[in-house]
């Protein structure tokens, strides 16, 4: 691949889950598939089976692990891989039903070392109906004997904290933490790519092919996390400076960090060169100009900006909100 490394938007992958919807076309003008309800959204991913393809310009087709391997440290800048695959998976979520009560890999040890299957994962909430709650944490001084004791049956979510669901809100789930995401609400997912999740209660729900849905109960038994507190699961704001102007720094962990940036129409600076950046756009249009290349962007599109995409200008038709999401302590 003679191309050097430019911005690129990726073709999204749609996960028809049966407590999905529709509210991805009419909040992001997405073009889903047939009448299915769809949960989510894969934008940026790196995985067997689900990997992502450039949607347009002199990429075209172009796969995520094809960019990675052919453009390196020009793409990632100092960021390492997980798993040899890009360490990011970047999500839509629309749920209309509440989601399962689920775990994800409990770290083991050091928990900036790379675990195969630990997801953490951070939700910024998009749009929540009326009473929208998300289910994350456990309550204070619950136990593992609780839990297991109400495993697989409705009063599981009395041990679990409960959260307001609020547009603008983020909350960082560290792998390990007990939770699911409620009726009612969109969020912009950010995580570590892993796909591995176990449920422990599923709220007696059959699966899109009408049977009821696999549970692994022992599993999430074992892979949750009891010292996961309130201030970890919704850290406080913080202001400060960004790359093109002041953001509002929201989520961070040692895997990413994610920030919101909020910009007016008619602004237009190079984007400085030498960090891996992914733009979750949120509202508003623009364009990704260089070395004779255009990469236009709107709401609901997510970004790649490799590293070493110098000369790099960004030119936004209309006011723009976006969620950068950046690898922390790894600049090139």
């Amino acid at each position: 691949m003679s191309i050097p490394p430019l911005p690129v938007v990726f073709e999204p992958l749609y996960k028809p889950k049966p407590w999905g919807g529709r509210r991805l076309a009419t909040l992001f003008d997405k073009s889903l598939p047939g009448e299915e309800p769809i949960g989510e959204s894969w934008e940026l991913v790196s995985l067997p089976e689900n990997e992502s393809h450039v949607r347009g310009g002199p990429l075209a087709g172009r796969t995520l692990a094809e960019l990675v391997e052919r453009w390196g440290p020009g793409l990632l800048g100092g960021v390492p891989l997980i798993d040899d695959r890009f360490p990011l998976l970047i999500k839509f979520l629309d749920a209309c039903e509440h989601l399962s009560v689920q775990v994800h890999p409990k770290p083991a040890g050091d928990t900036t070392a790379f675990q195969p299957g630990v997801k953490h994962e951070a939700w910024f909430v998009l749009h929540a109906e009326p009473g929208a709650q998300l289910f994350i944490g456990l309550q204070p001084g619950v136990g593992p004997e609780e839990v297991a004791r109400v495993a697989n049956t409705p009063r599981m979510v009395d041990v679990l904290r409960v959260w307001e669901g609020r547009p603008g809100q983020c909350y960082y789930l560290p792998s390990g933490t007990l939770h699911a995401l409620g009726a009612g609400l969109v969020v912009a997912e950010v995580q570590t790519p892993s796909d591995i999740t176990y449920r422990a209660y599923d709220w007696d729900r059959v699966g899109m092919d009408g049977q009821p849905r696999e549970l692994h109960v022992e599993q999430a038994l074992r892979n949750i996390r009891y010292d996961v507190t309130e201030e970890m699961i919704l850290q406080p704001r913080a202001r400060r400076a960004g790359a093109l102007a002041p953001v509002t720094r929201v989520a961070t962990c040692e895997r990413f960090v994610m920030d919101l940036v909020r910009l007016d129409a008619g602004f237009s600076q190079v984007v400085p060169p030498g960090q891996m950046r992914v733009w979750m756009v949120l509202s508003g249009s623009g364009r990704l100009t260089g070395d004779h290349n255009e990469c236009a962007f709107a709401k609901g599109d997510v970004v790649l900006i490799p590293a070493d995409s110098r000369e790099t200008q960004v030119e936004l038709k209309t006011a723009c909100e976006w969620i950068e999401v950046t690898i922390p302590g790894m600049r090139g």
